[in-house]
């Protein structure tokens, strides 16, 4: 399901692999948080990477932050409309389907993630914390009604501004958290108590350079959980870590499910 990659999943293993695997086994509660690095591989660029990173080509503070919305919404969604046309057609990968069929097995209780993409959700995730909101929905600032992400792109190419408009004219803001706002206190309450709960924080293809969320493994940690991290990036959080993968995630997690 993956763009561009065989949904052969290898039945090789790794000693990294191997340890991850056990560390699950050895624990009651696991728990994933997972970042940009995850969708990576479905054909999404994450945002820091050096030259191929979102946020390298633009300033997120001219396109991304609520003050640009509410000032700007033209040049907001000339940014947004055609990224949220590009994740509209993504599919999940290998790596959200091993996370889906981990809480299949009851091996895992919850992902927690900072994306907005829905490719948890379409992987088969029922566990799932948005913290950072979702594409999903659309809604109005003004007087509170949702379009689904469709309805909100044909209003959007509708527009002859290119801005998505509400029944009553005022333009649609997308369900996601923008700079500038905080994030929904439900779904970040919901985060840390998975966190504070879990024998096991796994951080799939986060930077962990995000807060509130970044601080999320320093809580499993105080609580007394152990953290793992399958990330080819370095993070604030290498030095409590249990373990690091740091290969493809596609492949580390295909490898845990082979070890498993």
């Amino acid at each position: 399901m993956s763009q561009g990659r065989s949904t052969a999943a290898p039945r090789t293993s790794s000693p990294g692999a191997e340890r991850l695997a056990a560390l699950i086994r050895e624990s009651e509660t696991v728990v994933a948080l997972t970042g940009a690095g995850i969708s990576v591989p479905s054909g999404i660029p994450d945002f820091r990477s050096p030259g191929t990173g979102l946020w390298q080509k633009v300033d997120p503070m001219e396109v991304a932050h609520i003050d640009a919305f509410r000032g700007d919404p033209v040049r907001f969604w000339s940014f947004y409309g055609e990224r949220f046309a590009t994740l509209r057609d993504r599919r999940p990968n290998r790596a959200h389907l091993a996370l889906a069929e981990l809480e299949r097995r009851g091996e895992l209780a919850a992902v927690i993630t900072q994306n907005v993409d829905m490719l948890h959700r379409r992987a088969g995730t029922r566990e799932l914390v948005e913290v950072h909101g979702s594409i999903e929905h659309a809604g109005c600032p003004a007087c509170g009604q949702r379009f689904p992400l469709d309805q909100a792109q044909a209003r959007r190419d509708d527009d002859v501004q290119g801005v998505p408009r509400c029944d009553c004219g005022e333009a649609l803001k997308p369900g996601v958290v923008l700079f500038g706002e905080l994030l929904p206190a439900q779904a970040l309450a919901r985060a840390e108590e998975l966190a504070e709960s879990a024998d096991l924080l796994v951080c799939v293809g986060s930077s962990l350079e995000v807060y509130p969320v970044a601080s999320l493994p320093f809580t499993t940690r105080a609580a007394g959980g152990r953290v793992a991290l399958v990330t080819r990036s370095s993070t604030p959080v290498d030095h409590i870590a249990e373990l690091k993968l740091d290969g493809d995630v596609v492949d580390e997690l295909d490898a845990v499910l082979s070890a498993l």
